[in-house]
């Protein structure tokens, strides 16, 4: 817990959620920002550290959402503060691209070190994670003067125009805002879950399929990248089918084509790896990064093979604020703390009790007439449940929506996801003492009783 911001790490009700004082900014919300912008849970905080939320009523919450895994430090780590705050008594801008500063290439430095392989790279910042997702395909387009792009079922990217192209899911994602870039092809990607022939089926079938599509409708000689979550996260939290990965890095290299990990929600020791490539040894040539870099202040980055990176123009990548300084001496304190703190080896204490916990409450379920966890899956501090109805594998989008409403009002965040809106998502800081964590799951089994 940093010292500058002392929270109890407990959860405390002492209102409705939400609060009177919540419900007073929520109506100002609705009568100031723009109807698009939506809030999963109407509770407005006024300080969060560790594993917990206060709200400006009172109420302590736990948080099982980082933002949607950006504090994987926690909010208001020590080591992200104070060098934030040593920069911002310095300077707060000066755009890297006319007067440069150390911070950046300090931040590119670490990024080369830690992302995948031993090759030479180069890393460039930016602002958010579709803006990192935007250059990697410039970058590609770039390096291998070819236009197409390939992407997965259930992938999300961004809800800029090119990364909607590139995000599967339509509602809320894409509906209405089109049209979209061209060049973006779709193609299967290895669900073991719903894999009709079944999960042993699923790498290989899924890889070939994949694999027929982009010879027969693209042609291979046309694609710049391939672009991919090694765990999908707005999809649901799917993994991959093992060795399906693999064998599309290996059409990749074999073919001239780019291949881009998209770790923006994966990466930072959110998986109990520093990157999910890591499981399977995969080395991208391009790797996105963005959410849990800089403990909560905006940052993103593309890094890559020096090779390739390089092949974009002077002047060509950059932007006003990509790379800011306190948002750079954010994410030097962010990794700081991840090594001091073991955080991977934290992430994967989380995924043990949450994997035993919830695979119990499958069984509990089991036989229920309302609701059934059809799978439990994810790795480290990335797990989710996929709630189905009973006899089948019927999305039961429903109860998901009802489960985690039952929780907001326990005071857990939880997040829902997938492309039928029937996934439980879990992205507890890395940093959550196990007692709140276990009463997290607590509150979430009794709300699977209420529903």
């Amino acid at each position: 817990m940093s010292a500058a911001t002392p929270l109890p790490q407990e959860r405390r009700l002492v209102t409705a959620i939400p609060g009177p004082k919540s419900q007073e900014l929520q109506a100002r919300k609705l009568g100031a920002v723009a109807a698009g912008v939506g809030t999963t849970l109407p509770v407005y905080v006024s300080r969060a550290n560790g594993g917990v939320l206060e709200d400006v009523d009172g109420n302590s919450l736990i948080d099982f959402g980082s933002g949607i895994a950006v504090t994987n430090v926690g909010n208001s780590a020590e080591a992200v503060v104070a060098k934030a705050t040593e920069q911002l008594a310095a300077f707060t801008h000066t755009c890297f691209m006319v007067t440069p500063y150390e911070g950046y290439v300090a931040v590119a430095e670490q990024l080369n070190e830690l992302t995948p392989g031993d090759h030479d790279k180069r890393t460039a910042l930016f602002n958010s994670g579709a803006e990192a997702v935007e250059n990697a395909v410039k970058i590609a387009r770039a390096y291998t003067k070819r236009t197409a792009v390939v992407v997965f079922d259930h992938g999300y990217h961004g809800r800029t125009n090119l990364t909607m192209g590139l995000t599967a899911k339509n509602m809320p994602y894409k509906q209405g805002f089109g049209p979209f870039a061209p060049e973006i092809h779709r193609v299967p990607v290895a669900y073991p879950y719903r894999w009709l022939t079944g999960a042993e089926n699923c790498a290989a079938e899924a890889a070939a399929q994949a694999i027929d599509i982009i010879n027969k409708q693209i042609g291979a000689e046309n694609v710049a990248a391939i672009i991919i979550e090694p765990i999908q996260g707005e999809g649901g939290f799917i993994e991959p089918a093992k060795g399906f990965l693999p064998a599309i890095v290996e059409y990749a290299k074999a073919n001239g084509i780019v291949f881009v990990a998209d770790e923006i929600q994966t990466g930072f020791c959110r998986t109990g790896q520093w990157f999910a490539c890591d499981d399977e040894g995969i080395v991208p040539d391009l790797i996105t990064t963005a959410k849990g870099i800089a403990g909560g202040l905006p940052l993103a980055a593309v890094t890559g093979r020096a090779e390739i990176m390089d092949a974009a123009h002077a002047g060509g990548l950059g932007g006003t604020y990509g790379g800011n300084p306190v948002a750079c001496a954010a994410a030097l304190g962010s990794i700081e703390t991840m090594k001091e703190q073991d955080l991977n080896g934290k992430a994967q204490r989380i995924g043990e009790i949450m994997l035993g916990r919830l695979s119990a409450l499958q069984e509990k379920f089991a036989d229920s007439d309302s609701v059934r966890i059809g799978e439990v899956r994810g790795r480290g501090a990335m797990i989710a449940v996929e709630l189905v109805k009973p006899g089948g594998k019927e999305p039961n989008a429903e109860a998901t929506a009802a489960i985690a409403k039952a929780c907001h009002a326990e005071g857990l965040v939880v997040l829902t996801a997938g492309t039928y809106g029937n996934v439980l998502r879990f992205l507890p800081p890395l940093v959550i003492p196990e007692h709140l964590l276990n009463e997290g799951l607590d509150i979430l089994e009794n709300a699977f009783a209420t529903v």
